[in-house]
């Protein structure tokens, strides 16, 4: 008798025609799955609230996936005021060094004290009853939640109390309490306790949990999570078979939003004395930016006199930010200057690798991202404040591309591919 795949209920917020890093994690995961015996059946919100859209992604859902869509209700009013005006959602937000309005503090205060962990807690209950019935009738052992939103592994929690032998496996895209901006939330002390006792009860019952970092792995586990693994996000070999040539000018590119807290002041400050330094480079230098940039950053570009060479594509689908990052000759990655996001690997960064251009990464010291900027040999990492060794580092990278050389590539990246990733999964499974 032919062996039947086994089945895995994925439980997530996002998923096509939402756009961002996230749904792009299960999106995949669920794509190759079925290539090791396992059969994913998605469990996702009917009428989501998502704050960016990509239509693109849902050509990449099989017709062959089963994915099972219930009713939840949102305050929508609060959740977007949350996500695109006070951005009490963004990581980050809460860097700025600027006064927040009245306005953002209370919404800072609302999101943190009365959602919590956050404002989908209004779909935890319907989820437990129709899942509860929907698993018993489909013979369904395993299940995975992915947040955040982090109120999706209090559904894994209530399921797993309810039928013990349930396996489940709850996957971190980012941290709980642990995020950097968490401590910004404008918490009661009941509130923090809240939040830290759902969070413990989360890693301490999941059969698995399943981090995106090293660093937030060793997190997970001082906090009492049993067993931990770590799965990196990663990239789709597929994606990048693009045949390379020559740019006219040389194209420095970043990829993804782009706010004041992770604004990297000591590249723009670098770009502009090169300029002065070097007449070629100031005649050959252009900025690429695929994604939202805030007006903080805009406005630093200005001071540092740069806005001359840059091109603002605004937010496009993954698709065409691809296309683009196959295009640099360096390629930007900043992330928070802070001790608390060294775990922060953002999902760019495989991608990056995947074109085989050099990368430029700035971060606190000893993050994740140095570690494999390192292992893989695909580019150099510092911190804010080693602006004379940025300096360096971008004029090797012209004078590199004015002699015609290209980075040579030790292939260590493809360790990230998704689908070898996937296969990791599947062992856990």
């Amino acid at each position: 008798m032919e062996k039947l795949p086994k089945k895995v209920l994925i439980i997530t917020y996002y998923w096509p025609p939402a756009g961002g890093p996230g749904v792009q994690r299960w999106l995949k995961f669920a794509k190759y799955l079925p290539e090791f015996d396992i059969e994913p059946i998605i469990y996702t919100p009917e009428n989501p609230s998502y704050p960016l859209l990509d239509e693109s992604l849902v050509d990449e859902v099989s017709d062959d996936l089963t994915v099972v869509r219930t009713q939840i209700w949102e305050p929508y009013q609060w959740a977007n005021f949350f996500n695109s005006k006070s951005k009490a959602y963004h990581a980050g937000h809460f860097e700025q060094k600027k006064a927040q309005s009245w306005a953002t503090k209370i919404s800072v205060f609302i999101r943190g004290n009365f959602f919590i962990p956050d404002a989908r807690k209004f779909w935890i209950q319907p989820s437990v009853r129709f899942l509860t019935q929907y698993l018993k009738e489909n013979q369904i052992e395993t299940i995975i939640t992915t947040g955040p939103p982090h109120s999706l592994h209090w559904i894994g929690l209530q399921l797993k109390q309810k039928n013990p032998a349930l396996k489940w496996l709850a996957d971190f895209r980012d941290p709980w309490t642990q995020i950097s901006y968490h401590k910004e939330l404008r918490l009661t002390q009941w509130a923090q306790k809240k939040h830290l006792s759902l969070e413990k009860k989360v890693l301490t019952h999941a059969d698995l949990v399943l981090a995106t970092s090293f660093s937030d792995a060793e997190n997970y586990r001082q906090l009492g999570a049993k067993k931990v693994e770590t799965i990196t996000n990663g990239f789709e070999s597929e994606d990048f078979q693009f045949e390379k040539s020559r740019n006219e000018q040389f194209l420095l590119i970043y990829s993804g939003g782009l706010e004041i807290a992770r604004n990297p002041l000591l590249v723009w400050q670098a770009l502009a004395e090169l300029r002065k330094e070097n007449p070629s480079f100031a005649q050959d230098l252009f900025l690429h930016f695929y994604g939202r940039l805030s007006e903080e950053v805009l406005q630093s570009l200005e001071a540092n006199q740069l806005m001359d060479c840059v091109q603002d594509f605004g937010y496009v689908s993954h698709k065409t930010s691809i296309e683009g990052v196959s295009k640099a000759d360096l390629l930007l990655l900043t992330n928070f200057p802070n001790e608390a996001s060294k775990g922060i690997i953002p999902g760019k960064l495989f991608e990056y690798m995947a074109t085989e251009n050099p990368i430029l990464a700035i971060g606190p010291s000893g993050g994740d991202v140095e570690k494999i900027l390192l292992e893989t040999q695909a580019g150099q990492y510092f911190t804010p404040n080693q602006i004379q060794e940025v300096k360096k580092y971008i004029l090797e990278t012209y004078q590199n591309w004015q002699a015609g050389k290209t980075a040579s590539q030790t292939k260590l990246y493809k360790k990230y591919d998704r689908k070898a990733l996937t296969e990791q999964l599947a062992q856990w499974l």
